[in-house]
């Protein structure tokens, strides 16, 4: 009798224990944390993370107690697993490899310092990208480096007004998080008659910036190598292929443990390399051309700077995942003042500086116009960071290609790419390779850094940073806001949507004259 009610105490015990691990796994499993630290792609990572568990959800593996005694709670055990068809938990094989979201959103994490965040915010907005701001200021002058502080502006605010759509007031008057993502911001302003149209929306737009960011990364690679070395019989587009020859294997990419070991080492990289290219514009100071800064605008070309500085500030898509990992929430506001503040500073003074040093002669990425001996130290380095940096965007948006037209249940619009033991079937492969191929033919025929990336932020950047959320933020707290912000959302709401078509069409007249002028050579 005793042994009996020692063990039926025992069951309890256990059950408890376990349903209480269980019920944590599952508040830790929300939070998602992911340490990335590669500067165009840690954004895409965290949302992924999070778009998963909005879109698929998460279920747990709970055991009946064995025996089916009366009165007692069947035992939790396992964990919490994402679910690749949303039926069941995977195979330990498959949770393996399932990818960089449920590798890097661990249980039990930390969360993170706002120190922490803001460098994760200063990564997403200081990126290689702002290689090309020298070339927006060529075609703006003054007003390119005001629009840079504009840009930095507007962007922190539609920043910090995208994660108070997250938030509601509950019953008892207190503000409480009801939303976890960019998608679920975008599916309550649609519902209820449209409920997955702005996630739709939200993704798509999502792909086609890590998509053309890869292309991007292509085509530096190609133009820094051939200005490197241009006494080598080996043409741009020769490069790029022999770039994307070195890129093919992330094809194969079953998680980023390796490449993101480097990502710090990259990131540590430019900043020296954006160091060494002010010092030397330093040196020639007494030869600034101050007289070539002008209050003036070429009208055909300043709308595509207007694209190439809105993408550089680009770190919407991931924020709420960011702010949601942070120990003390409230520090977001003054995270994201500083980070930009330092952001503007330090882009309008890389950028006015190279201008000064070469004037008219500034090209699409600023390290071609160093010297020969310096070019190329310079570019074998960002070459090598690109190059390291490609995988990160590229596997994100495979991600999102893979559930949302493969993955999503009994939505999904094609078979399951993956078998049942978790692994990628052949011709799962074969759409990852034609992925990589497709960011190489449009870097042979578009090779216009400038123009890919003005349009780029003209398409995406101007709708992710400034329409979206101004629009958002007007539609879920409308009833609440102040005469100011709704005069500010509308504002940026408008502006941004005049500079978005702008920059837009004068991009792709840019990029169809360019294509026309490579097909007939």
């Amino acid at each position: 009798m005793a042994t009996l009610l020692r063990s039926k105490i025992s069951n309890v015990a256990t059950s408890v224990s376990n349903k209480s691990q269980a019920k944590m796994s599952g508040v830790f499993a929300r939070m998602g944390f992911q340490a990335a630290t590669d500067e165009e792609a840690v954004g895409f990572a965290h949302c992924d993370d999070l778009d998963m568990e909005h879109r698929q959800g998460l279920q747990m593996d709970i055991l009946k107690s064995e025996g089916g005694e009366e009165g007692g709670e069947p035992p939790l055990e396992g964990d919490i697993h994402y679910q690749r068809d949303g039926t069941g938990p995977l195979p330990p094989s498959a949770s393996k490899d399932a990818g960089v979201c449920s590798e890097l959103s661990g249980q039990g994490k930390p969360k993170i310092t706002a120190w922490e965040a803001g460098w994760n915010v200063t990564n997403a907005i200081q990126g290689m990208f702002v290689l090309g701001l020298p070339y927006a200021i060529l075609h703006g002058g003054y007003l390119g480096l005001f629009l840079i502080i504009f840009a930095a502006v507007v962007c922190c605010y539609t920043g910090k007004i995208l994660i108070a759509c997250l938030y509601e007031e509950n019953e008892d008057g207190e503000i409480v998080r009801v939303r976890d993502s960019y998608v679920d911001i975008a599916n309550a302003c649609c519902a209820p008659r449209f409920p997955t149209l702005g996630g739709r929306i939200v993704n798509v737009a999502q792909i086609i910036e890590l998509v053309m960011t890869c292309i991007l990364y292509v085509v530096v690679s190609g133009n820094l190598m051939y200005n490197s070395f241009p006494n080598l019989p080996v043409s741009q587009k020769s490069w790029s292929i022999i770039a994307t020859a070195v890129l093919l294997p992330c094809a194969f990419l079953k998680n980023l443990k390796a490449v993101s070991k480097f990502s710090l080492l990259c990131t540590l990289a430019h900043f020296v390399i954006n160091i060494l290219v002010i010092a030397y514009c330093l040196s020639r100071a007494r030869d600034w051309a101050w007289d070539k800064v002008k209050f003036y605008i070429d009208v055909k070309k300043f709308p595509i700077s207007i694209g190439i500085i809105v993408f550089s500030y680009t770190s919407q898509i991931f924020l709420p995942s960011l702010e949601g990992n942070m120990q003390n929430p409230k520090e977001f506001h003054c995270m994201m003042n500083w980070t930009h503040i330092a952001a503007c500073i330090l882009k309008g003074l890389f950028a006015l500086v190279a201008y000064l040093t070469w004037a008219d002669e500034t090209k699409e990425v600023i390290t071609d116009n160093l010297p020969s001996t310096i070019r190329a130290v310079v570019n074998i380095f960002l070459v090598a960071k690109a190059l390291l940096s490609y995988p990160l965007p590229f596997f994100a948006a495979v991600e999102v290609l893979e559930r949302s037209l493969f993955q999503d249940g009994n939505r999904a619009f094609f078979p399951n790419c993956y078998g049942g033991d978790g692994r990628l079937k052949s011709w799962g492969l074969t759409l990852r390779c034609a992925l990589v191929v497709f960011t190489l033919l449009m870097a042979i025929y578009v090779p216009h850094f400038a123009l890919l990336m003005g349009l780029t932020g003209s398409l995406t950047g101007a709708g992710l940073c400034f329409l979206l959320p101004s629009l958002f933020h007007l539609k879920l707290l409308w009833r609440k806001l102040l005469w100011h912000h709704v005069f500010f959302d509308v504002a940026i709401f408008v502006i941004g949507g005049i500079c978005s078509v702008s920059g837009f069409i004068h991009s792709l007249e840019g990029l169809i004259e360019a294509f026309r002028t490579n097909a007939e050579d």
